[in-house]
């Protein structure tokens, strides 16, 4: 698809632990799904907005508010909105972006398509997912 280097989407998407099970080709997929957005000193999700949009930033700075204070920063590489994926609850916190941002937006739908297409994509998906959750609980 056009309006982003894919392969540097495809990168990204391998270093996320969501991710970091699926195969190149199931990567590939993925990366193809991918939408461009740019956005500039404008919000990107609003905390307590449903979405159904998953994002990779590829260029730029975003700030993350919660409860209107400033929680952190993003750039390239960082990501936003894995969970919503999968459920549709309203957004934790507002990503607003700093200057001129780039990202690959993944909708809900077009990633349950890939889901349907590739069944071993689900399979590598779970396996990150379980991984990530033992490196969370292993945390002191």
């Amino acid at each position: 698809m056009a309006g982003y280097d894919r392969s540097l989407y495809q990168t990204y998407l391998s270093s996320i632990p969501m991710f970091r099970s699926c195969t190149t080709e199931q990567l590939d997929r993925l990366a193809e799904l991918g939408t461009a957005v740019t956005a500039t000193d404008a919000e990107v999700v609003r905390e307590g907005d449903r979405g159904d949009d998953f994002f990779v930033i590829t260029s730029g700075k975003g700030r993350v508010t919660r409860g209107g204070h400033e929680v952190a920063e993003l750039g390239p590489g960082d990501y936003f909105g894995e969970l919503s994926l999968f459920d549709p609850a309203p957004r934790n916190a507002t990503i607003t972006a700093a200057g001129s941002m780039s990202l690959v937006s993944l909708s809900r739908d077009a990633f349950l398509s890939a889901l349907d297409e590739m069944p071993p994509i689900r399979d590598a998906l779970l396996h990150g997912m379980a991984h990530r959750i033992h490196e969370l609980d292993a945390r002191p």
